[in-house]
């Protein structure tokens, strides 16, 4: 039977890349999305082409509801979870500190951090050997302007990746001796639609000169670490961080 993993955020960009590498690596994938069904189809209707299993799951992570619904789903359709994506976020408009309101704030916490917290839980609760479970393996997406700060254009993002950092070492302290292991990706730069979000498509374009490596990163670079960190080779690494960003 083939171990079971749920991507957050799957429709697109990292999330998509990871869903599809995982499914070649042999995963049942959940593809959890919010708004964009078509795009989320279109990734579980190439698995499973692929000669692959996959479900596509609507939930707002950052809705305590949802994500019950999300992993209820999982249990029912494909099996016991084995390994968690804590992928999906957010992003708005470049502004700096002193532009920013609380609604836009709560937005972005709640999707970025109150959601990562709540899958989280609910993979602690049916891999831990503490509930019966039998092991697995977390990866949270982080993001480099955790130690960057992005001044100038999302330092309210930033921060909410730094509380994933946050999350990531604490809960690999809580969990390590109950079967779990949890690290961390922390992209930077990569070509993906996310920067349209914040008004600027093409941000890897204008700032690409900066990075040491001198491009922008693709999607499927942060994939591949994302499974070797879910993978058995992985499997002394707990609470540590790869960070994906050219060098920067």
């Amino acid at each position: 039977m083939a171990e079971v993993v749920v991507v957050t955020g799957g429709s697109r960009g990292i999330g998509a890349a990871t869903a599809r590498l995982a499914a070649e690596r042999g995963y049942a994938v959940c593809v959890n999305y919010l708004y964009n069904q078509e795009a989320a189809h279109e990734v579980v209707d190439s698995i499973i082409q692929a000669g692959g299993r996959a479900i596509a799951v609507a939930a707002d992570i950052s809705l305590e509801d949802d994500v019950l619904h999300l992993f209820q789903t999982v249990d029912e359709k494909l099996g016991r979870l084995m390994a968690l994506v804590n992928n999906a976020g957010i992003l708005e408009q470049q502004r700096r500190v002193d532009e920013l309101d609380a609604a836009r704030l709560n937005r972005v916490f709640a999707a970025n951090v109150t959601g990562s917290f709540l899958c989280a839980r609910e993979a602690v609760k049916r891999m831990s050997t503490k509930y019966g479970g039998v092991g697995g393996a977390i990866v949270n997406v982080s993001s480099v302007a955790a130690r960057l700060g992005s001044p100038g254009e999302y330092v309210d993002y930033a921060a909410s990746k730094g509380a994933i950092d946050s999350l990531t070492i604490g809960l690999a302290k809580e969990v390590a001796a109950e079967g779990i292991r949890v690290n961390g990706v922390r992209p930077g730069f990569i070509y993906t639609d996310i920067h349209a979000s914040g008004g600027e498509p093409d941000r890897i374009e204008r700032i690409k000169s900066a990075v040491p490596i001198q491009r922008g990163g693709q999607a499927v670079e942060v994939a591949q670490a994302i499974l070797w960190l879910l993978s058995a080779e992985a499997s002394y690494t707990t609470g540590s961080f790869i960070d994906i960003a050219g060098g920067k």
